[in-house]
């Protein structure tokens, strides 16, 4: 990046910049990207995995966001099926609920409307016996009925990885653990960054006709490198979820209740063998890197659950993991409540050049990238007269593993390799077509194929593969967010931290003072997720 000036350089790493990049690569510009972190690292691998249409925006008269989330949750379903896969959801409705059955019939005939009738499948409502008989382990008492409707369901954190491989296939240089940390002006206007390397400790100038700030929730942060008074354009928003024995709740499909506490639209979501309740939506203040779920955050979405699955019981030490991130919302121009503040993506660019890219949300994040790929291009026909490219096919080519939709013939396919038909079917989930690459792993080192944990179909060839072709540099990225056994395990697979740190180790050249740091990171990372329990005695359990 520091060899020779690039058109756009990209600052952050999440589903945002990730889109970005995708887009002015694939319309031919020379991009870079940078982030302090990991890929994904921040907010948009700690979301409700949901690329949702947004039911409860109809609530607040959002139609343009609903009827363009609807149209990007078709795109993704066919660019990345592996990934984004149709979910069904039960809205149940309750006597007395703030959403009432007529309201919320009235809002299903509008949400399949806004997606011009080409939703997953048309909504169905259900009487209340039939309602019992898809969700027996719901709260009867009171029951009226309920909506059956369709979203759909990501890996939130592959998909950034595989919107940025999809990047720097089409050209982009992409480089994580490199933080900007200061914005150069050679004439007056921002014409590129100094990038601190944290993993080498070199810093680096990288010159660009454009700079692109995309931090989401460190969007603000960014800004003051530019102009140390510019005025927030963010409200940041805490995000909780938890996760929990699927068992205990009991439950087949998504669910999708208003809580007694508050009123607000939360889920409850299948993940394997797990279940994951969230979100909360509160203002917070603190620094996107330390953000944590709270005691009070945990009892919240514990007893929102336990209201509408009265036989589940959940307490917190049913929690099997937490995360927490911050939404990086435009901030309104009066006061609104948080889950009111609106999702709406806008893109501003300062007195000096910075271009700033604010709000919007996961679903959305192809639109989000095309607004400022078009705002870049604007600028730099401005600067140097170059024709505009036409616009990138984004909707329509595959991200990596997601070039066929027959998923079933790639599990046939995984299984004609000789693995387990639940190793094939997590393969094909998690890398679509690529799967073969894993397999390829195997073919050249039998013992790829062993399990990291026993029981658990992740491999030590995915290990391997996320090194190799998904950028991990990190202990914490493999097991966080390629392999996600932080997520999957009841003991975040600490036991198996050493044994996959060895091998990092070995593969990456890191030293014995590396490697213990490296496991050091990934504990303290495990223990933040469980540090509401230390608290839990002094908030009120109902």
């Amino acid at each position: 990046m520091a060899a020779e000036p690039v058109d756009l350089l990209v600052i952050g790493g999440g589903i945002t910049g990730a889109g970005i990049a995708r887009d002015a690569a694939l319309r031919g510009l020379r991009t870079a990207l940078v982030d302090k972190g990991d890929l994904g690292g921040g907010t948009s691998s700690v979301s409700s995995r949901l690329i949702h249409g947004g039911i409860r925006y109809l609530e607040q008269g959002d139609f343009r966001l609903v009827l363009e989330a609807s149209r990007e949750r078709r795109v993704l379903l066919g660019i990345a099926p592996h990934l984004v896969h149709p979910l069904p959801f039960l809205f149940p409705v309750y006597r007395g609920a703030r959403v009432p059955a007529w309201k919320l019939r009235a809002g299903m005939w509008l949400y399949d409307l806004l997606a011009a009738f080409r939703n997953v499948k048309a909504h169905r409502w259900l009487g209340r016996a039939a309602t019992v008989r898809l969700e027996p382990a719901l709260r009867e008492k009171e029951l009226q009925g309920a909506a059956l409707y369709y979203d759909a369901q990501t890996d939130d954190a592959r998909l950034v990885i595989a919107t940025m491989r999809s990047a720097a296939q089409a050209g982009a240089l992409v480089a994580s653990y490199a933080q900007v940390t200061g914005l150069i002006k050679p004439d007056g206007r921002v014409g590129g960054a100094t990038v601190h390397d944290a993993l080498s400790g070199r810093a680096s100038t990288v010159r660009a006709f454009v700079v692109v700030n995309a931090t989401g929730p460190w969007v603000d942060q960014v800004r003051r490198l530019d102009d140390p008074g510019a005025e927030p354009l963010l409200r940041l928003t805490k995000g909780v979820h938890v996760a929990v024995p699927r068992q205990r709740v009991g439950h087949t499909r998504a669910v999708a209740l208003t809580s007694p506490i508050d009123g607000r639209v939360m889920f409850v979501l299948p993940w394997g063998d797990l279940s994951y309740i969230g979100t909360t939506d509160t203002d917070d203040d603190e620094s996107p890197d330390e953000v944590r779920a709270t005691a009070a955050d945990v009892v919240y979405l514990l007893r929102s659950a336990n209201a509408f699955f009265p036989h589940a019981r959940l307490a917190p030490p049913d929690v099997v993991v937490t995360w927490a991130g911050l939404r990086p919302l435009l901030r309104p121009a009066r006061d609104v409540a948080p889950s009111g503040a609106s999702r709406e993506h806008r893109v501003v660019e300062s007195a000096s050049g910075l271009v700033t890219i604010a709000g919007g949300k996961l679903t959305t994040y192809r639109v989000m990238a095309r607004d400022a790929v078009d705002r870049v291009a604007t600028r730099l026909r401005a600067l140097d007269g170059r024709p505009r490219a036409p616009r990138a096919p984004t909707d329509r080519l595959p991200l990596p593993g997601g070039e066929t939709v027959d998923l079933e013939g790639l599990i046939k396919a995984a299984r004609d390799r000789g693995v387990s038909e639940t190793t094939a079917r997590h393969l094909v989930g998690a890398y679509g077509s690529e799967a073969a690459a894993v397999l390829n792993q195997v073919d050249r080192e039998r013992a790829l194929g062993r399990p990291i944990v026993t029981g658990h179909p992740v491999l030590w060839a995915e290990v391997a593969h996320a090194v190799e072709r998904e950028m991990a540099l990190r202990l914490s990225d493999v097991l966080v967010r390629r392999l996600h056994l932080f997520y999957a395990m009841r003991d975040q697979a600490v036991a198996a931290t050493n044994a996959v740190a060895d091998w990092l180790g070995g593969v990456l050249g890191w030293d014995g003072a590396r490697r213990a740091e490296e496991v050091e990171g990934y504990l303290a990372l495990v223990q933040r997720s469980r540090a509401f329990a230390h608290e839990v005695a002094g908030v009120p359990q109902v």
